[in-house]
């Protein structure tokens, strides 16, 4: 971005809230991105790489996938900018673009790994688990303590992809109900119904760690 255009930027965004204030700076470098400014994309990736990989991560537990796809994320919405019309957030138009791209990769990539698994044994089969799970903050519940990661991870990955998601989302990157709403395409009504179906999986899966 110019010095121009960063001054034009600050100028748009002074006296905001700190929410505004994003949003009208993330739109300020959203139309110098439609208008080929590629150094004003640096900064939205800049701003958003570690969010995103978080969110890709905790969708496929597998940091090598979460890199690519994180790639693979940006590389998208720099192709599709134009059609970000900017009534809502740039990080949850993004954030859609992560999950879609989160699930079809992961389809993908179960496919090859079934096959690359089928002829291993039980024991070398256990190995091949995903990851740990990560991204836990300190105000998150007791069902997602540190000392249950591991199995917290396994049992995520129980879930169907549409439950998966709520939980990644609201409980993980703390999306309001709405945002979330928004970045699946459905109702907050929805979200609530999948959050609550999926923390009573999650609950079941963990029950012999659980007091």
């Amino acid at each position: 971005m110019t010095v121009e255009g960063i001054v034009s930027c600050e100028n748009d965004i002074s006296g905001s809230t700190a929410s505004e204030q994003s949003f009208n700076e993330d739109l300020c470098l959203v139309n110098r991105v439609k208008a080929n400014d590629s150094i004003a994309f640096d900064a939205l990736v800049k701003k958003y790489r570690e969010r995103l990989f978080s969110i890709v991560y905790n969708m496929t537990s597998n940091r090598e996938d979460a890199f690519d796809i994180t790639q693979e994320v940006f590389i998208k919405a720099y192709r599709g900018i134009k059609g970000f019309n900017g009534k809502s957030a740039f990080f949850t138009w993004l954030y859609r673009i992560a999950i879609n791209t989160s699930i079809t990769q992961m389809n993908k990539i179960r496919l090859r790994r079934f096959f690359s698994l089928e002829t291993l044994d039980t024991e070398n089969a256990q190995k091949a688990c995903p990851e740990y799970f990560v991204g836990m903050n300190s105000t998150s519940k007791p069902l997602f303590l540190k000392e249950l990661q591991e199995n917290l991870n396994i049992a995520l990955q129980k879930l169907s992809n549409k439950h998966r998601s709520v939980v990644v989302l609201c409980e993980i990157e703390g999306l309001s109900s709405a945002q979330a709403a928004f970045v699946l395409k459905c109702s907050e009504g929805t979200v609530r119904s999948r959050l609550h179906y999926a923390k009573e999986q999650l609950k079941s899966y963990l029950q012999n760690y659980l007091h």
